[in-house]
This record gives structure tokens, C-alpha cells and sequence, in this order.
């Protein structure tokens, strides 16, 4: 299938939907005696079904998340590729950031990346240095967009206020439960200034795929999809708005990859956004409906 793609007023356009690579060998270090070749197999499978926009970072197991895709993309097409990569907040110094992503290309096997993300911010290192290192590096032709994770909106002026290059993207946590972007008008904002917001944890941890919320199951029989699939599109029906996803079943690839190429109606959209019946800020435990 071919996967959609939203553009920017800028031109920058890229797929709706993306495929995450965390907790492929391992969370915050490579795991010991992981076997990497099922992970390899999915990412095969994923291109051969019609995916191609792959986000990892040097974080995801210390840099063994990156090598993986790296093996598993290298007999690729580069040119049909669109990969996400990300620096660690604590290597957000000027050296620091453009090594960063010298060793990432390495890991991958790549000589440039699509979109590279400030994995989240860092209060102790000035923001100017560390967007002065994104704009060495596009103007090195190491990467070709820069982007930002969990950033709001006024670090996101302010990243972007020390830049010669237009911020594309805002990676955040955003999903049918999970309202901090709207509450807190960085979606509103992206919108409105021209930035994609990125959605990860769509189905947050599984708890979107299952029966039982009557609106839900209501909006399956219509559609003739699933939760899960309603709860990707409800985002990637919003404009400006894209999302990942993260499966290592064949099963569940297959389903995320059929809820593209279709649209929610705006006024469906707008009711789930207004009458689903769990949202809670990410800060907080209690709901907020």
C-alpha cells in the first residue's frame, strides 16, 4: 500500500504514519544476548508492505536500537527511506549535538537523515548552542529538516528563535487519553505557525485496541475498523497531526498500516475529542471529564 503523506506551507512533507524502533534491543542499554533478527525481519516486512518512515535515537539502548535498523535497512533504496533519528538531552552542547549525529549515522549506515529531533529539552544547556549545532549540520548536509521532542510552546518559540532553519516537527505524547497538547495549546500552536505535531504512544501501551468504549465500537461498525485503527486516525485526521507506531507482530503491522488511506469525518473527530470518556492531562492522575 502506499501511505499518505501532509505537507507544510514550507513544502516539507512527510507519511503519516512512522515506525518506531524503542525497546528494540533493549530499554536504555543493549540488552545481553538479545536476538536482533526478528526485530529485522518486522522492519523488512514493514518496507515490503509499503512502510518506509523509520524514528529511532541514540538513546533507544544506547545506540544498539539505531544499529539494528541500520542492518536491516542497508540493502534499501535510500532515496525511497525517511528516517528519524534523535540527540540525547545530555549531549545537547554544540560539539556534543554534531557528534551525536555523526555516531548515529555511522550506527545506520546513512550519510544523512530526513528529520533530526531535540530528544527532549534540557534546561542546563543553552538552547541557542544546541540549534547552532542543528543549522552546522544541515548546512554540512548531514541532515535535511530539524525537529524538537516534548517541547511546549514556549520552548518551542524559543528554539525556534535561535535557528536560521524552520522547525518541521514536535514529537509529543498525544493520544485519545492523553490531552496535554490540546490543554496546553502546543497543538494549537503547531497548527497555526506550520509544524507537525508528531503523536507517540497512539494506543498508549494497548489500551486503545480493545472493546468496550460504547462511542468506539459505535465508529468501528462505520468505518468497518478497528479500536486501534480509529485511534490512529483520529489523530492523523487532524490537521497537521502524524504518528508512529511500535510492533514486532506481523498481525498488528498489518492492522496499523490499514488505518491510512481513509479519513475519519471532521465530526466524528470532534467527538471523540470532546466526549471520549477517559482524557487526562499528562501530568496528572485524575481525569479530566
Amino acid at each position: 500500500m502506499n501511505i499518505p503523506t501532509k505537507k507544510l506551507n514550507s513544502g516539507f512533507e512527510m507519511p503519516v504514519l512512522g515506525f518506531g524502533t524503542w525497546l528494540m534491543g533493549g530499554r536504555m542499554e543493549k540488552e545481553i544476548g538479545y536476538d536482533e533478527n526478528h526485530d529485522i525481519e518486522v522492519i523488512k516486512k514493514t518496507i515490503e508492505l509499503g512502510g518506509y518512515r523509520f524514528d529511532t535515537a541514540e538513546m533507544y539502548a544506547n545506540g544498539y536500537s539505531e544499529e539494528i535498523l541500520g542492518r536491516a535497512l542497508k540493502k534499501c533504496d535510500r532515496s525511497k527511506l525517511f528516517i528519524t533519528s534523535k540527540v540525547s538531552p545530555a549531549n545537547l552542547s554544540y560539539n556534543d549535538v554534531i557528534n551525536s549525529c555523526k555516531n548515529s549515522l555511522a550506527r545506520l549506515q546513512l550519510d544523512h537523515l530526513d528529520l533530526y529531533l531535540v530528544h527532549m529539552p534540557n534546561p542546563d544547556i543553552a538552547i541557542e548552542e544546541t540549534m547552532r549545532a542543528f543549522d552546522y549540520l544541515k548546512d554540512h548536509r548531514l541532515i535535511k529538516n530539524i525537529g524538537v521532542c516534548n517541547f511546549n510552546v514556549e520552548r518551542l518559540i524559543e528554539a525556534q528563535s535561535k535557528t536560521k532553519n524552520k522547525i518541521v516537527l514536535n514529537q509529543v505524547h498525544y493520544n485519545l487519553i492523553f490531552r496535554e497538547p490540546e490543554l496546553k495549546g502546543v497543538l494549537k500552536y503547531c497548527q497555526d505557525n506550520d509544524i507537525f505535531i508528531e503523536a507517540w504512544r497512539p494506543v498508549q501501551y494497548g489500551s486503545l485496541v480493545k472493546k468496550g468504549i460504547t462511542m468506539v465500537d459505535e465508529l468501528c461498525k462505520k468505518y468497518n475498523k478497528t479500536p486501534s485503527q480509529i485511534a490512529l486516525n483520529w489523530l492523523i485526521s487532524q490537521k497537521n497531526v502524524i504518528t508512529l507506531t511500535k510492533t514486532s507482530n506481523i498481525k498488528h503491522l498489518k492492522e496499523n498500516l490499514n488505518s491510512v488511506g481513509w479519513n475519519m469525518l471532521d465530526e466524528d473527530v470532534e467527538l471523540l475529542r470532546s466526549e471520549y470518556p477517559i482524557q487526562f492531562d499528562k501530568s496528572n492522575t485524575v481525569p479530566l471529564n
